[in-house]
């Protein structure tokens, strides 16, 4: 089935829960990943889904200061601290951008013993924050460009190198930049949580369904779909090599010929024809969780944080209740 994710056995609740979790062969794929859950349920799922969207933290830039004013250029031409973006939608667009993050290395910002004492608008230090620079500067008069894009990649840091815009994200634009403007700015990032604000959400399109597995039920009719030479998004041709012994339980399978059900569905005008050769059934307490993580972390680095996220959020409540009824 694949590697196992590092927590895959989770105590949650007022009993101990054996929930088990396996990463799904062939993933991740980039910063997607499919992972499946067993001797679970719905509920117990949901709620990996909801921690993963609004607890497992990451780093995202929470402040810019831009500076103001203005420089002259190699051939004397005055330029001026300005772009096309209002600063409120730059420091926005900033914010999106995913930050390297490493769980280990850093501190919340109210839990950094370097900001105590001070107010929340001076904190920051090494062991809580990243600082990133820009500087660039629109093209030149005579060059004949009407613009030059800023990019993730013009973000350095002022750090370790392992800190850097990954190259996967170097290319997302920043802003415009016309003949007589430049922009200076340092970006400042911190850890935080989804729940706070969606740029510290590490994965999106986090979601589950049942595992089922598909049975050939009647192999004839079927064939009003073989001869359709579908192939799955796995790369296999739908037809009847997918099924051993009448019954295909390959995940990933299972999922791509779902969809391609749809071509035999309701309103294609050859139902009656299939007539429900293929069907699909539920395997009883397996799931299977997928998402596709911004970048700032690796997908199984998120899975296994928000299982130990969890389990020790149900670990509080199960004190606090042996307390009250002691």
């Amino acid at each position: 089935m694949g590697q196992r994710a590092r927590a895959a056995v989770v105590a949650v609740g007022f009993e101990v829960i054996s929930m088990k979790a396996q990463i799904v062969d062939g993933w991740p794929k980039e910063n997607r990943i499919r992972i499946l859950i067993s001797d679970s349920d719905a509920s117990e799922v949901n709620s990996l889904r909801r921690t993963i969207l609004s607890d497992v933290p990451k780093m995202a830039i929470t402040k810019v200061r831009i500076e103001q004013g203005t420089t002259v250029d190699d051939n004397g031409a005055t330029m001026e601290s300005i772009n096309v973006l209002p600063d409120e939608q730059l420091a926005h667009r900033l914010a999106m951008v995913p930050i390297p993050t490493f769980l280990d290395e850093f501190l919340f910002p109210e839990d950094d013993p370097n900001n105590e004492n001070l107010v929340e608008d001076q904190w920051g230090s090494p062991q809580s924050q990243i600082i990133y620079h820009c500087s660039v500067k629109g093209p030149d008069a005579d060059s004949g460009d009407e613009f030059k894009v800023v990019h993730a990649s013009d973000l350095n840091v002022l750090g370790e190198s392992k800190l850097q815009i990954l190259d996967e994200h170097a290319r997302i634009p920043l802003t415009l930049l016309t003949p007589g403007q430049y922009l200076e700015f340092y970006a400042y990032a911190s850890l935080g949580r989804g729940r706070d604000h969606a740029k510290w959400a590490p994965a999106a399109a986090v979601g589950f369904e049942p595992r089922k597995i598909a049975k050939l039920d009647k192999a004839r009719k079927a064939k009003v779909l073989y001869d359709l030479e579908l192939t799955l998004s796995t790369g296999k041709a739908v037809d009847a090599k997918l099924f051993t012994k009448n019954i295909c339980d390959d995940i990933d399978d299972v999922i791509a010929l779902q969809r391609a059900m749809y071509q035999v569905g309701d309103g294609t005008g050859r139902e009656d024809d299939f007539d429900n050769a293929i069907i699909f059934e539920d395997v009883p307490g397996e799931f299977v969780l997928s998402f596709e993580g911004d970048g700032s972390l690796a997908p199984a680095t998120i899975f296994n944080y928000a299982v130990k996220e969890l389990a020790s959020r149900f670990d509080k409540i199960q004190q606090q209740v042996d307390v009250a009824l002691a």
